[in-house]
């Protein structure tokens, strides 16, 4: 869908497109209540794009206060499951009305490459919601087996008010895995997006509500994590809530669950994923594409990047010429030409932590053998080299912690045991991929690798019906599927005495 546009069409948008900052609760925009804002800026060239509320405790307060009256009141909640999947339809057709607006909120936003925000984040958006919604009325309730004197129900019913913290790298998509389902169960939800990319949540929320969605059901509240973000955990009326992000912040919202209200917490936390490569691969040429797509896509900021290359020893030197060789297609340029691949990192401290891990990876023995600098000659935005380091250890800290960004750390393994023991070698667990066409070891390797996602022969796969989460500390619960409405439902045991 990009490729129909150029860089003059979208130069010329972007300088068009305004945003609204307000915080959106119970239907209307809203400035914080302290009056206080932050700035957002583009990464791509420092921009000024908005002052955007800055919200904490007093606009949780009263954006979790109109989301509970909405759930009492029944606005939402009584709505048949066949009325809110039109509503939710309805919003999935919104989204793709209004695609490349939000699209370039994105990559203004965040620095996506436009081809990826438009044919990518603003399809994947409107699926979800499309997809989830025409489940809700599938989904069927049970009769315990009993006796002929008793009748036992297990129903399931919405959990209430939802908080929802989702994270910058992918903004429309992340809000959507926590919205669709929990939406389409009957919550009430408030939304704090990620402080570094809060725009397009604030034209998600009006399109939402023109689509048909009563005030209140839907909140978007900007703000930092250490404001609104922790008042929103704490919040003693909140009754779950869900996040994506960092594995430390996960776990600090799981302590503020128990410093609360024993809140229920789901969350997809960080991720080192490894990709591992046989010598039988079926094609070492597709491999090794896939290879540098895995970890340079969105510039490495994915929780699923396959940052850690694992590759048979017996064909190592060959693979890597062409892993290197798949590294030269990928180069940073403005976000904004439907032919970059690589835009801008987020900010100006996100890039900071990427060079500084750069910079660690030289320190601690590891070859560079590709990139490791920052790009200098595309004006004052973010921009960094696609990086490989070969010949890493699996105790260098490039090869052991996730660094949200474009480097592949590269080890060598000989046997099967081996690369399972040092893919296993994590506390995350959130994806795996292996090549091999020995279809017992794909088998095999596949049921050994502790990760909630495993890909065979490809990097990246699945879809609407696959479930998205991770394994240790990569989180609990899961995203997408029928098994997302579990976190956002309650089972009830009703037993009747005939």
């Amino acid at each position: 869908m990009a490729t129909t546009r150029t860089l003059d069409y979208w130069t010329q948008r972007a300088a068009e497109i305004t945003f609204d900052g307000r915080a959106w609760i119970d239907g209307a925009a809203r400035d914080a209540a302290s009056g206080e804002t932050f700035p957002c800026h583009s990464p791509i060239d420092r921009r000024h794009l908005a002052d955007v509320a800055a919200c904490d405790a007093a606009d949780i307060d009263l954006a979790v206060a109109a989301a509970r009256r909405a759930f009492d009141e029944g606005v939402w909640r009584r709505k048949s499951p066949a009325q809110r999947k039109k509503v939710l339809q309805r919003f999935a057709d919104l989204l793709e009305q209004n695609a490349e607006e939000l699209a370039l909120t994105d990559t203004l936003n965040m620095g996506k490459p436009i081809s990826d925000a438009l044919g990518i984040d603003a399809r994947a958006t409107p699926n979800c919601f499309r997809w989830t919604a025409e489940a809700i009325d599938k989904v069927y309730d049970e009769i315990a087996p009993t006796g002929d004197d008793e009748l036992g129900l297990v129903t399931r019913e919405p959990v209430g008010v939802v908080g929802a913290i989702v994270p910058w790298n992918f903004p429309m998509i992340m809000a959507s895995w926590k919205l669709a389902p929990a939406l389409a169960m009957g919550n009430s939800v408030v939304l704090k997006p990620s402080e570094k990319s809060p725009l397009s949540a604030l034209k998600l929320v009006r399109l939402a509500e023109e689509a048909g969605l009563p005030s209140g059901v839907f909140n978007v509240v900007p703000g930092f994590g250490h404001t609104a973000g922790k008042a929103l955990a704490l919040h003693n009326d909140v009754d779950t809530l869900v996040f994506t992000g960092s594995t430390g912040v996960a776990k600090q919202l799981m302590i503020y669950a128990g410093e609360s209200n024993m809140k229920r917490v789901w969350t997809e936390a960080g991720g080192k994923s490894p990709n591992i490569v046989f010598a039988d691969a079926p094609d070492l040429e597709e491999a090794a594409k896939a290879a540098a797509s895995a970890i340079f896509f969105n510039m490495g900021e994915v929780c699923t990047a396959g940052s850690r290359l694992l590759v048979e020893d017996s064909i190592a030197d060959a693979f890597m010429e062409q892993v290197r060789a798949a590294v030269k297609t990928w180069r940073p340029g403005n976000p904004l030409d439907p032919n970059t691949n690589i835009g801008p990192i987020v900010d100006e401290g996100q890039l900071k932590r990427v060079l500084d891990y750069i910079d660690k990876g030289k320190r601690e023995g590891a070859r560079l053998t590709a990139g490791g600098n920052r790009v200098t000659d595309l004006g004052d935005g973010y921009y960094v080299e696609p990086t490989v380091f070969e010949d890493v250890q699996p105790e260098m800290s490039i090869c052991k912690e996730e660094i949200f960004g474009p480097v592949l750390s590269v080890v060598r393994f000989k046997q099967e045991e081996d690369a399972v023991r040092i893919a296993n070698d994590s506390i995350y667990g959130l994806a795996a991929a292996l090549w091999t066409s020995n279809l017992s070891r794909a088998h095999r390797v596949a049921r050994a690798l502790r990760a909630g996602s495993v890909w065979v022969n490809q990097y990246d796969g699945g879809d609407m019906t696959a479930p998205f989460g991770g394994y240790k500390q990569s989180g609990n619960g899961r995203d997408k599927s029928l098994h997302a409405f579990d976190k956002y439902s309650e089972v009830k045991a009703t037993w009747i005495k005939l």
